[in-house]
């Protein structure tokens, strides 16, 4: 997502702007989400991330 165009509800200002606090948070967040890594950060993402490597783990070692 872009703040271009998003408006602050507290400052009334551009968020791109980050004129308020409530504009500088928004920005980081937005930021933080933008990163190719972010969606890891869930920890519901952690466990299934876990639980595949764990079944190629196993498949891998399994007995033909």
């Amino acid at each position: 997502m872009i703040a271009d165009w998003l408006v602050c509800a507290n400052c009334a200002g551009r968020v791109s702007e980050g004129r308020c606090g409530v504009c500088r948070a928004e920005l980081a967040r937005l930021r933080e989400e933008r990163r190719p890594w972010a969606a890891l950060g869930s920890p519901a993402a952690l466990v299934a991330l876990l639980l595949t490597l764990a079944a190629v783990a196993f498949l891998a070692t399994r007995p033909a």
